[in-house]
């Protein structure tokens, strides 16, 4: 069955993803709760405060448990198991609107190891995450005192106290407070206590989340201040874009067309002629690597299509609210954008006249997916040799696997079929001759590398605010949700690196060479080179991580992002260099 129709399968299992998520969206936004009905607190993870992604299992330290034993784990969908995440039920009695004074939780005989473990975790400042009712909660293991004596460095928390506000029957905010510093004492038992009070609110359940939201930072003036200057930043380029080249375009399309001179004009008009008119015969030459290149391009259009998708679905749903929710919609989003990938590169590997089709519907389909498999893959050994919660479990790699199998992969090989049948079809305005003509020497400024070097300065400075604005998000606890003014800024990264790359390749037209291709793929994508160098003084300046582990996963990720940002900035640099291209042989004597 799979041979004969292998799409009812892939729609089917789109539809239980869409339908997961949908459910479990529904659970979060309805939970209600009768008087005194049990209310589930969830342990998820421990780990080291400056380290986000170095995170274990809540009971990888010698907590105890009520019953003394540790319960099944909850695994949710699949972005909550991609970000890490692993509940657990904590046993502690709670119910709805019954307040508790302090109460044991249980005991921990205190040992020689486990009083190393503990002491390990307070020196490395590990931090814990609770659930309640889906709203997270946070603490510190215990509180380290270096200037005190031995016995009384290292104090663990060992009294909990739950505020929770509720409006009728639903909760709207938890708030955790820790007192009773205790010093860890090898043979004494050391007892941990709970207390809850509850506390009515007039905040509606749909507001429930603003709690986490930093308004003060994301919201600040100079976060309006760069979204101004970018966009004035696009009026400029544009308006000098249109003013100057056009002008220039515009004088030499009447030279190069006057049929009717006198003789020392003409002759002067020849001995001058140079620049962008004489390689007509070979601008349109196919570029070297046309397979790899038009994966690239198909791929940065899908992933330009991906990024305004989710961005967009994110501001309509305010998916931050839910754990995993975005990296769920993005997979997803991904595996059905696929289409656009293989209808872009079907169409380009057409025109450039093709012919090792099934390879470039492989390599579309493939490039990326596998690219990110590859670092996610060395990523993973290095969690699962450290025992952390950020290694992916196998079930959920072939979950991964089976999307981009039975959805990804065949609408890549559709769309490339339809590209390729479509507007596959060469149609340039200039013959290509047979021979190359060859490219004389120029300055340094004007070669293709200087040109695609420099390309990535204005796209950088375009978002340069923005992605500190991300990285604190994503490295330093805080719930990114200002999208609108992401959306704001992804539209203006690509109209200025089209207009950049349109001008950069003018250049080098005009420098008799007509390999602009790749030079304007690259000249765009160096825009992620300079977000990669961004990151490097972001590690250092920024952040107090260590170890090993968070090493390789803060500059594995960041370079995940940068590849993905760089094939859709030069995407977008190439698709506007080849319009542009396209525009200005169209009215000159190609013969």
């Amino acid at each position: 069955m799979l041979l004969r129709s292998p799409f009812p399968p892939a729609l089917l299992l789109a539809s239980l993803l869409l339908l997961s998520l949908h459910l479990t969206s529904a659970s979060d936004y309805n939970h209600k709760y009768g008087d005194e009905e049990k209310v589930v607190l969830w342990v998820n993870k421990v780990g080291p405060y400056y380290n986000p992604q170095e995170t274990y299992n809540y009971y990888s330290l010698p907590f105890c448990s009520p019953n003394g034993e540790i319960p099944g784990h909850k695994w949710g969908g699949l972005g909550e198991v991609l970000q890490g995440n692993e509940l657990i039920d904590s046993q502690i009695d709670i119910k709805f609107k019954k307040d508790v004074e302090r109460s044991p939780i249980c005991s921990i005989k205190m040992d020689a190891s486990k009083e190393r473990e503990f002491k390990d975790a307070i020196e490395n400042t590990y931090w814990f995450e609770l659930f309640m009712d889906d709203l997270p909660l946070w603490g510190f293991v215990g509180e380290y005192n270096p200037e005190m004596k031995d016995d009384s460095k290292h104090l663990l928390y060992s009294h909990k106290n739950f505020l929770v506000k509720y409006n009728q029957d639903q909760i709207i905010q938890v708030n955790i407070t820790q007192d009773s510093p205790q010093r860890l004492i090898p043979g004494k038992s050391l007892e941990l206590t709970y207390s809850i009070s509850w506390q009515e609110t007039n905040v509606p359940f749909a507001r429930r989340f603003d709690a986490y939201l930093d308004y003060p930072f994301f919201e600040h003036q100079i976060h309006w201040f760069s979204i101004f200057n970018s966009f004035m930043m696009v009026i400029f380029l544009t308006g000098l874009v249109s003013m100057i080249l056009m002008r220039t375009l515009r004088h030499d399309y009447a030279k190069y067309a006057r049929e009717e001179d006198d003789l020392e004009t003409l002759e002067r008009d020849v001995s001058e002629e140079s620049g962008w008119k004489l390689v007509h015969g070979d601008v349109f030459r196919s570029p070297k690597n046309l397979v790899l290149l038009s994966a690239l391009v198909g791929t940065g259009a899908q992933l330009s299509a991906l990024m305004l998708l989710v961005i967009l679905l994110a501001i309509v749903g305010m998916l931050y609210v839910g754990r995993g929710a975005i990296v769920t919609v993005f997979i997803v989003s991904y595996a059905f954008t696929s289409f656009i990938a293989g209808y872009v590169s079907g169409s380009l590997y057409g025109r450039n006249d093709g012919k090792h089709w099934i390879k470039s519907m492989l390599v579309t389909a493939s490039l990326f997916p596998f690219t990110c498999f590859g670092i996610g893959f060395i990523l993973n050994f290095v969690a699962i040799s450290y025992g952390s919660l950020a290694a992916i479990p196998f079930g959920t790699m072939v979950v991964v696997f089976i999307i981009w199998a039975f959805i990804s992969f065949p609408l890549a090989l559709l769309g490339t079929v339809i590209g390729r049948n479509w507007s596959g079809a060469p149609n340039n305005p200039c013959r290509v001759k047979t021979i190359p003509r060859p490219i004389p020497e120029r300055k340094w400024y004007l070669t293709p590398s200087v040109i695609s070097i420099m390309g990535g300065l204005l796209p950088f400075g375009s978002i340069f605010i923005e992605m500190y604005f991300v990285f604190s998000s994503f490295w330093n606890y805080k719930v990114y949700y200002v999208y609108g003014f992401m959306l704001l800024v992804v539209l203006i990264l690509i109209i200025v690196t089209v207009c950049v790359t349109i001008v950069g390749t003018y250049f080098l037209l005009n420098a008799e060479n007509y390999h602009w291709q790749w030079t304007s793929f690259y000249s765009a994508a160096s825009t992620a080179v300079y977000v990669y160098l961004y990151s490097i003084y972001y590690y250092h300046m920024k952040t107090k991580m260590t170890g090993f582990f968070q090493l390789s996963f803060y500059f594995g990720y960041t370079l995940m992002f940068c590849i993905g940002l760089g094939i859709l900035c030069g995407a977008m640099g190439y698709l506007g260099s080849s319009m542009f291209v396209r525009r200005i042989y169209r009215n000159i004597k190609c013969d």
